[in-house]
């Protein structure tokens, strides 16, 4: 983990977002963290980035909180949160990875109809953040790598998003870039 203070930062205010429910914070949260996440390309920045733009969708939908399993998820989550903090309050990074994980195994907690919707939201907030990663510049393979998606699942993603239509993923075509290259030598 390379950015403590920042994810430290993050993490204070992920939890405080939850218990406003503050899912439009959540989401910024992800987003500030998934572009550190494309710069440093740091694991731990990418599993905070999924995890807290997942825990976005998830607390946005209101009807999950009448099923079977919420009070459980959610207390598991808000624990997992301030223990991760308190260890990285410590500068423990293993401690925190520990109890960061959790939440996402807190899924494993909970069944029925609860546990499948918040499975699906977590694996399509991989192909989310891993799409918004590529969308900064790292290669598919790469980044299917650093998330550990499908790399047919990721490219279908992309390419049904118009990410790889994103100006800075665009080449330039033969005939401009003889032009450039005359142009720099006149």
């Amino acid at each position: 983990m390379i950015e403590v203070k920042h994810v430290l930062d993050v993490l204070k205010k992920t939890k405080k977002a939850i218990e406003t429910n503050n899912t439009f914070e959540l989401k910024n949260l992800s987003n500030q963290t998934i572009h550190s996440s494309s710069i440093q390309q740091d694991s731990d920045n990418i599993s905070i980035a999924v995890t807290i733009y997942a825990l976005g969708k998830i607390f946005e939908r209101v009807n999950f909180r009448s099923l079977k399993g919420w009070d459980n998820f959610y207390s598991i989550t808000i624990k997992s949160l301030n223990n991760s903090i308190s260890a990285l309050e410590k500068n423990n990074i293993e401690e925190f990875r520990n109890h960061f994980q959790f939440i996402a195994k807190a899924i494993n907690k909970i069944s029925g109809k609860l546990k499948d919707y918040i499975t699906q939201v977590f694996e399509k907030a991989r192909i989310n953040k891993a799409s918004r990663i590529y969308e900064h510049g790292i290669s598919l393979g790469k980044t299917a790598e650093l998330l550990g998606v499908n790399l047919y699942d990721l490219s279908t993603y992309a390419g049904n998003t118009g990410i790889s239509e994103v100006p800075l993923t665009k080449t330039m075509n033969a005939k401009s870039r003889i032009k450039l290259t005359e142009d720099f030598f006149k």
